[in-house]
């Protein structure tokens, strides 16, 4: 697993923990409307079907509002002196955690959800969020990414 990870250290992909925060507040309405693009089709196929429409839709816009911030602004500030497979890997667990949690919050009282609701719905927020990253990832190694 660590050689894998290792891998994204070798890539000159843009360090945003290297990046100053005015830059990266330009980055994130951008980078905002990317996401939810790429994670609001994934949410609305893989969410549980006792979840309407216009719930997932919600959920799309939502829950990426809710990380989003802080996997774009505050945890490269915290992580500055970390390496990026670490930034990274740290990011990208804490969203879809993050995610999963603020849905069950939301939904556990209100829907009648059986384990196999629940297990779909925290399975299509997670793949999402992969969807998401590997988007990301691929359009910053293309240099796409070139305000920051």
């Amino acid at each position: 697993m660590h050689a894998l990870l290792f891998l994204f250290d070798d890539v000159a992909f843009v360090q945003t923990q290297d990046v100053p925060i005015r830059e990266l507040w330009y980055f994130l309405p951008i980078g905002y409307l990317l996401t939810i693009a790429i994670e609001t089709p994934v949410l609305l196929i893989g969410l549980s079907r006792k979840i309407s429409v216009r719930q997932r839709l919600f959920c799309g816009v939502w829950l990426t509002a809710c990380t989003y911030p802080i996997v774009v602004l505050v945890m490269p500030m915290l992580f500055s002196d970390w390496r990026r497979w670490q930034y990274l890997t740290v990011a990208e667990i804490f969203a879809p955690v993050a995610e999963c949690a603020l849905f069950w919050l939301v939904f556990h009282g209100t829907k009648d959800l059986t384990s196999r609701d629940w297990t779909e719905s925290f399975v299509a927020i997670v793949v999402a969020n992969l969807a998401s990253f590997g988007a990301g990832e691929i359009l910053n190694y293309y240099g796409w990414f070139g305000l920051l």
